[in-house]
């Protein structure tokens, strides 16, 4: 992505969380969301988006052995894309529990949108989403380590850190990076479009 083509057409959010399907997400529009939403709510030494998070963690999950090339681009494209409902609803905290359960089921249709518009058939199994969390932690351990403003002595011990260093990347350029590891990893967007109209037309058999 570049800034010459950013400017050719304008970047599309959806406006309602309540009506959002698979055809209505504009992921370069969701990578400077997220490149412009500071992991930890801000209080880090340096910035650090939650789209440089996701590139870490994506990145990161790829590089583990034992796994097959498929499950690995499919966990790689989950880290990826995780952290969409919360940059969706941010600023919408609930002040009672139903509010909180209405939020809980906004983020679920936006998580289901998201991952269908990627070309991702289904939820993790517990296997691998347990190894999703444990990924993410140790990303979470070495932001500590790295960036968290006052880390406390051994600030990450507790969960082992990865061993790359955290740096801090402008919106920009974190934008740039989510997007061509996103498109790296989905294929192109008239392939994830079609298999998403695919799985949208009626079953043949039932015609």
């Amino acid at each position: 992505m570049t800034r010459k083509a950013t400017a050719r057409r304008p970047l599309t959010w959806p406006d309602d969380p309540e009506t959002v399907t698979a055809a209505d997400i504009d992921f370069e529009a969701l990578a400077h969301v997220l490149a412009n939403t500071c992991r930890r709510g801000g209080c880090t030494r340096l910035y650090h988006s939650v789209a440089a998070h996701a590139v870490v963690v994506s990145e990161e999950i790829a590089a583990l052995d034992g796994l097959g090339e498929e499950d690995r681009r499919t966990l790689a494209l989950h880290a990826l894309i995780a952290n969409a409902p919360s940059a969706w609803l941010r600023g919408r905290l609930p002040d009672s529990q139903r509010a909180a359960e209405r939020a809980g089921k906004l983020a679920t249709g936006i998580e289901t949108a998201v991952r269908e518009a990627a070309g991702l058939d289904a939820v993790l199994d517990e296997e691998q989403a347990e190894l999703l969390r444990f990924v993410t932690r140790m990303a979470a351990a070495a932001e500590r380590r790295d960036i968290v403003e006052d880390a406390p002595a051994g600030a990450g011990v507790a969960f082992p850190p990865l061993k790359r260093r955290i740096r801090s990347i402008p919106p920009d350029k974190a934008a740039e990076g989510w997007l061509a590891r996103f498109r790296a990893l989905a294929g192109p967007e008239d392939e994830r479009r079609g298999r998403v109209s695919r799985t949208d037309e009626p079953d043949a058999a039932q015609t």
